[in-house]
């Protein structure tokens, strides 16, 4: 066995083996076994005494099925016959003693003593274990690999859900992950807000053209399917369907909804959860397989009640996004109220919501004739972003009209009434405005007297395209002087309109956004301004506001428009017998045009314009 390590005690090379966790056994250059360790003989079933002088191969090589093995075959027996390589492998078997058969994961090389081939060493070990452990491992790389997919997955489904607010490509985005990732086909059947019903989406891997054609309002159900869809709408516990119980079965519960999807799509088996979120059901989530394919496992059926709950999460969120913007912008429609018309001057006016349901509320737009007659314009915007913001707009908005008609007296005194009016009276934050006075008589010359509380500063343009920001009347926020007791007062000014020209008052969401600088954007509005007054002098104001929103695009931010064009020089006046500007179609901010979300440019069309046609000239 070879000489002992200098220290080392004699039985040494002994106790190794004696310890050593597998099998070993050696045999002489005849293949006749010379010794076994004790794990052989455990291993093997065999004493010590039994083996010695057996012939190994003849003794202990099996076949898996306990036969025989021809030595020519044995490639254990390599390293006797001149390979003197060490063989190994794991697809041999050894006989125990009791007639079963042990696979073995072995290896085998040249016993040396003296510097000559004496035999040869096995080694051997039970390879069921590492088979066990291998498959053990490989059972759990599987289970880690599907937990990431379905983590993957549920990844992507927040992804998509969060991705747009619209309810229609929410569910076709989600099917798409759905089909075939976790399923041959797959339905989101959502009930209608009108008349009760289900509406359908559908999508299949193998028969698209089949669901297409599913994809269609339901008809009315009969009453026993339609109590057993509101069961499971209700019903935070899935249902399992097989295609044979549907077909076979004409009156099983669901076979109303469901039947005609296995009759058109295919499939064995099909698993429906509920679309269900802070008690508001909303629906029902299908998915099925077809084919070859397994039915779902409850791994599976807890990822589609999970999947079906973010759905119905995001459902419910919009929702609540629309009732808030719709509260929001019912609530600042009914304060914007329609445009008077004196004698021949024009006004046009346009409000855009925000694009975020948390981002309606300040701001606003007003013109009403004064208790002497004098023609007053107002745009404003109340600090904050929210419902209550628009509830504070309507304070300021409320509080500046009553006082501007109770008292005859410039802007200046107005702002310092309004300033101390919001500070001592009411809840509202600081608000940015212009109030303005449209002075002049029939015929005109015409003047603007204003005063400017922190606001963009309006924007006159000539008949000839000049265009000019009326920077002066600057003075404080509204709310910020009286509560600081800083004294501070608004200067009044005061400049000529000239005959034809257009007067523009608007509020930052004109020209500022979250990519563009605020005076790049007055820049921006001073060019196009300036160019539509040239080509769209004989234009109503209406036309010009659209197509001026149209080229600026406001986006991000509510806007309000206040427009007013001042008629030719002497319009009007006793002696004139020139026809009015024409009759404008009139408007309602009550029940506005609503276009899709998005579309900026359909809205600046059709968004509450407002026009007296009682006061039509």
């Amino acid at each position: 066995m070879g000489t002992v390590g200098q220290g080392l005690a004699p039985d040494f090379p002994e106790a190794v083996l004696r310890d050593l966790g597998a099998g070993v056994f050696t045999v002489d250059m005849a293949g006749r076994i010379t010794y076994a360790n004790p794990c052989a003989e455990r291993l093997l079933g065999r004493p010590l005494e039994r083996m010695l002088g057996q012939d190994a191969h003849g003794l202990l090589h099996r076949r898996p099925d306990g036969g025989p093995i021809p030595r020519e075959r044995c490639a254990m027996l390599a390293p006797l016959y001149g390979n003197r390589a060490a063989e190994e492998g794991s697809e041999e078997h050894f006989r125990r003693a009791d007639g079963t058969v042990l696979p073995i994961i072995w290896a085998a090389t040249p016993l040396l003593l003296s510097g000559r081939q004496a035999g040869m060493v096995v080694y051997f070990d039970d390879f069921s274990q590492h088979r066990g452990y291998a498959d053990r491992m490989a059972a759990h790389t599987a289970a880690l690999e599907a937990l990431t997919a379905r983590l993957n997955l549920l990844a992507e489904v927040s992804a998509v859900l969060m991705s747009t607010l619209e309810t229609s490509a929410r569910v076709r985005k989600l099917l798409r992950l759905l089909v075939p990732a976790m399923g041959d086909w797959a339905v989101v059947d959502l009930a209608r807000k009108g008349p009760p019903g289900l509406e359908r989406a559908v999508r299949s891997s193998t028969r698209p053209h089949r669901a297409r054609w599913l994809e269609r309002p339901l008809p009315p159900l009969p009453e026993k399917t339609r109590a057993a869809v509101t069961r499971v709408m209700n019903s935070d516990d899935p249902v399992r369907l097989t295609a044979k119980e549907l077909l076979e079965n004409p009156d099983a519960p669901l076979a109303g909804t469901h039947r005609k999807l296995f009759e058109r799509l295919g499939g064995h088996s099909a698993t429906v959860v509920s679309l269900r979120a802070r008690r508001q059901s909303y629906g029902m989530l299908t998915v099925a397989r077809a084919g070859e394919s397994e039915p779902h496992t409850d791994a599976e059926i807890r990822l589609f009640l999970d999947i079906g709950r973010r759905l119905a999460l995001a459902l419910d969120n919009s929702r609540l996004y629309d009732e808030q913007r719709n509260v929001a912008e019912t609530m600042q429609r009914q304060l914007l109220a329609p445009l008077p018309q004196v004698g021949r001057l024009r006004m046009a006016a346009r409000y855009l919501p925000a694009q975020s349901a948390m981002e309606i509320g300040g701001d606003w737009y007003d013109a009403f004739l004064l208790s002497g007659g004098v023609l007053a314009v107002v745009i404003g915007d109340v600090v904050g972003h929210d419902l209550e913001a628009a509830s504070h707009m309507a304070e300021v908005r409320n509080m500046l009209r009553a006082l501007a008609w109770d008292h005859e007296e410039p802007p200046s005194v107005i702002m310092r009434r309004v300033d101390e009016a919001v500070t001592n009276t009411s809840d509202a934050p600081m608000a940015t405005l212009v109030f303005a006075r449209i002075e002049g008589r029939e015929g005109g010359p015409w003047q603007l007297r204003w005063a400017n509380a922190g606001h963009p500063p309006p924007l006159l343009v000539t008949h000839e395209g000049e265009a000019r920001f009326l920077t002066a009347g600057h003075g404080p926020l509204i709310g910020m002087s009286a509560t600081l007791n800083l004294g501070l007062n608004w200067p009044d000014a005061v400049e000529d309109l000239p005959p034809e020209s257009v007067l523009l008052l608007y509020t930052d969401g004109l020209v500022e956004s979250r990519t563009r600088p605020i005076d790049l954007g007055m820049a921006k509005l001073g060019h196009h301004a300036s160019v539509l007054a040239r080509r769209m002098a004989h234009r109503t104001v209406d036309e010009f506001c659209d197509e001026l929103l149209t080229r600026i695009a406001p986006s991000g931010d509510d806007t309000a428009l206040l427009a007013l064009r001042l008629p030719e020089a002497g319009a009007g006046a006793p002696g004139d017998h020139r026809p009015p500007p024409p009759p404008q179609a009139p408007y309602s901010p009550a029940a506005p045009n609503r276009a899709a979300p998005g579309s900026r440019r359909q809205d600046a069309r059709v968004r509450d314009t407002t026009r007296d046609p009682r006061q039509e000239g």
